[in-house]
């Protein structure tokens, strides 16, 4: 099992900055992809921005250039750095672990909120 902690959401401004930050624990793998979801009231969880072990990058177009996703595995976490943040931003962010062993796996965090106002 994996344990995924999200910190780092909260209320800013339109055109402030956040930054998230999301720790696993527990069984640990040695390739795997890690990132960040969303979810909007009314609307489908969508990607965000995810990194693998590789450090291959994938970005929503709607954050690219205004986002980056980084992440340390010695420490078994995940960034997500947001400037010039949007009211379309606002929503549930959800930290993701995927990796395989025997099988694929996957694992997500609890949410944390981030809402941008206007």
């Amino acid at each position: 099992q994996v344990q995924l902690v999200e910190s780092g959401g909260g209320l800013v401004q339109a055109g402030g900055s956040l930054r998230l930050s999301c720790t696993a624990s527990g069984r640990i793998f040695s390739i795997s992809t890690r990132g960040w979801y969303r979810q909007a009231p009314g609307k489908e969880r969508e990607l965000v921005a995810t990194i693998t072990s590789g450090g291959r990058i994938n970005y929503a177009d709607s954050v690219k250039g205004r986002f980056t996703i980084s992440r340390d595995n010695a420490k078994n976490t995940v960034y997500l750095q947001m400037n010039s943040l949007k009211p379309e931003d606002t929503g549930v962010y959800y930290c993701y672990l995927g990796g395989r062993l025997l099988s694929y796996e996957e694992y997500w965090g609890q949410g944390t909120q981030v809402t941008v106002s206007s």
